[in-house]
């Protein structure tokens, strides 16, 4: 018997059972969609924590008060300063140095229209940093800092809450209450790892820190590197100047923390391929038991089928024959739910991209990997019940009722 007729006649058996192979298929369906629906999903935030630290610059290192993400070790006060900033934009090695503190959950205001947003105190060299041109107006410069005015730059997200999208520059706004003069509107970044970074208002950090905080201090620093490769030399510049303005003792732990973007998206990428290979992995195993789901059901088959395996071997049909039909009849299943789980897992992770806000894509890799993942289930499952049916007495299965 030719190919053909072996996939014929598989297609004939499956439509005369239809609930029956729709349910025999939904442990594949189900394996095959979750595979590619938490792959993508693992993949797509990824994504978006990348560009997110993509957009903060290249080659940067942010600089925070403290011993580290935890509580400050040995140095309960620990602080930054803009004399700090202007000892590293001194240092060799260091393209840009930028100061940021931030206030966050920030009303602002525009006649009737109020918009709660996260205002940032900073200087002219992070547009620099971030490579963020101003889509209207200008970005305001370090006159402004050191004047303490109050000029504001807006992202497209206040733009929009604010003013309906329409013209801001050259409008006021309150912050806080606080009037402020809009000069310039930011071209729109998007939303990342599902966090709008157009969401956020900059004003020179010096009357962030007069005028909001109260404070003298900075929140971070940030400073660009010359080059990828100077990093690793110009954070051990920063560690000896902080530590000799702070006054520290060489016993003394910092009272600072200094992070290497590059080092942190490495990191990130290592801890996302774990990810993905761990949820890949406990999605496989719902197609493990739609394998075995299938050759219980071949297995039904074949005992309900063994008159008709017995006339077929009666009139001619070889062992091979037999083997081909029934294994083609498994292979045909999975290949079915292969399909089905493919859309239902691209539509799983098209919902879970509009929901969350992440770009998820499906590779062509993984649709390949979870087809032929579930072939394979199904020549492995079917094999036995293929070769049970190939094997079985023509004269038993005669006489079989």
């Amino acid at each position: 018997m030719d190919l053909i007729s072996s996939l014929k006649m598989a297609w004939q058996s499956l439509k005369a059972n239809k609930m029956r192979s729709f349910l025999t298929m939904l442990g594949v369906i189900i394996g095959v969609g979750a595979v590619i629906a938490m792959v993508a999903l693992s993949q797509g935030t990824a994504a978006g924590i990348t560009d997110r630290i993509s957009s903060m610059g290249s080659n940067l290192l942010t600089i925070s008060a403290g011993g580290g993400f935890g509580p400050v070790r040995g140095a309960s006060s620990a602080q930054l300063t803009m004399g700090d900033v202007e000892a590293i934009k001194n240092l060799p090695l260091v393209k840009y140095a930028a100061a940021e503190v931030n206030v966050n959950n920030a009303t602002a205001a525009a006649g009737s229209q109020t918009w709660t947003t996260k205002v940032d105190g900073t200087t002219p060299e992070l547009m620099k940093i971030k490579e963020w041109p101003a889509a209207q107006g200008e970005f305001f410069n370090q006159s402004d800092v050191t004047g303490m005015n109050r000029v504001a730059v807006l992202g497209q997200t206040v733009v929009s809450n604010l003013f309906a999208g329409g013209n801001a520059v050259g409008n006021t706004i309150k912050i806080n209450g606080l009037s402020f003069t809009v000069i310039g509107v930011l071209e729109s970044k998007g939303s990342s790892a599902g966090s709008d970074q157009d969401d956020v208002i900059y004003i020179p950090i010096s009357t962030a820190q007069q005028r909001l905080i109260g404070s003298k201090s900075v929140g971070s620093i940030n400073v660009q590197a010359t080059s990828q490769e100077a990093l690793a030399s110009l954070q051990d510049y920063i560690t000896t100047l902080l530590r000799q303005r702070h006054r520290l003792a060489e016993t003394a732990d910092d009272d600072f923390y200094i992070r290497d973007m590059a080092d942190l998206l490495s990191t990130i990428e290592d801890t996302t391929k774990m990810m993905t290979f761990l949820l890949g992995g406990i999605a496989a195993v719902s197609l493990l038991v739609g394998g075995i789901g299938i050759m219980n059901i071949m297995l039904v088959s074949v005992t309900e089928r063994t008159r008709e395996i017995g006339i077929r071997m009666a009139i001619g049909a070889t062992t091979r024959a037999i083997l081909s039909q029934f294994l083609i009849e498994a292979l045909l299943l999975c290949f079915l739910g292969g399909i089905i789980g493919v859309l239902l897992g691209w539509g799983t992770a098209s919902i879970l991209s509009m929901v969350a806000g992440l770009n998820m894509t499906i590779a062509p890799w993984l649709v390949a990997l979870s087809m032929g993942f579930s072939v394979m289930i199904g020549l492995f499952f079917g094999y036995y019940p293929a070769r049970k049916a190939a094997n079985s007495n023509p004269i038993e299965a005669l006489h079989f009722e």
